[in-house]
């Protein structure tokens, strides 16, 4: 199901059931599963690893080599996950020798002109609106969704279930469940609409929703948050979860919204 007008790499391995449309270049080392429809003016290079049943819209370029100075043509790769879609335009780059490869995970959706840089790691279900760019080594857990237009510094953490306003320059890791907005990026409250349509009960999200108001609302340093957090809420993995992330933020978390801190006037 390839349109004689595509440039296929005779070592590539294409699923029987692929289709590709015309004047999309895919070259060696790349592998298709089967049900995936490839549109045209798509470029494939070197290491990609594509699922079942994924989408790729005109004008996507994956697998170039990381936009790194380090690189030093290391065979690197990166891996689509099954029933992706990646949208017109987008840029997805290989990996280098800190992780090897760059993943998007399963059921993801990737909108127009998106970049994922080298060595980022996205998890399942996520969703990245148009125009939004990852630099290098972003790490999204699950069902994690960042709206239209965001910059994302290197090396951050986004947690699983988050939300990232429109619009957004995010330097700090955001913790799992909670929705960033405002300039600067803050904290704005638990995901809750999200929550509830992944079939999160009432109970979960208020008991989230209380393990935040200790972190952002109850005056303590995060440290003192934490223990505080660790003796007195019930042991959930929602509770772990939290607990664990902003242990283990090497950039350390956004913060509570201060009235009047960066705020441009009107």
């Amino acid at each position: 199901m390839t349109h004689p007008l595509t440039s296929i790499h005779p070592n590539a391995k294409l699923a029987q059931n692929v289709k590709v449309d015309p004047f999309t270049v895919i070259h060696e080392d790349v592998e298709i599963g089967e049900g995936t429809w490839i549109g045209s003016n798509v470029t494939i290079m070197e290491g990609a690893r594509i699922g079942k049943n994924c989408r790729i819209f005109p004008g996507a370029v994956l697998s170039a080599i990381p936009q790194d100075l380090k690189f030093n043509g290391e065979r690197t790769y990166i891996e689509i996950g099954d029933n992706t879609t990646i949208r017109e335009f987008v840029t997805i780059n290989r990996g280098t020798t800190d992780r090897w490869k760059t993943k998007v995970g399963n059921n993801c959706l990737i909108m127009a002109y998106c970049h994922i840089a080298h060595d980022c790691i996205i998890g399942d279900n996520c969703v990245m609106s148009n125009n939004s760019q990852l630099a290098g080594h972003v790490v999204m857990g699950d069902w994690a969704w960042v709206a239209g237009v965001c910059a994302v510094h290197q090396f951050v953490h986004i947690g699983q279930h988050a939300y990232i306003g429109g619009g957004s320059l995010v330097s700090k890791d955001v913790p799992p469940f909670i929705k960033a907005v405002r300039t600067p990026l803050s904290y704005g409250g638990v995901n809750s609409v999200g929550l509830k349509r992944r079939g999160f009960s009432l109970e979960q999200i208020n008991h989230i929703l209380d393990i935040y108001r200790v972190i952002y609302n109850k005056g303590m340093n995060i440290s003192q948050a934490l223990e505080y957090i660790e003796e007195e809420a019930p042991a959930t993995d929602e509770r772990d979860e939290i607990v664990a992330f902003i242990r283990e933020s090497g950039r350390g978390i956004i913060k509570r919204y201060s009235k009047g801190v960066g705020e441009e006037d009107d």
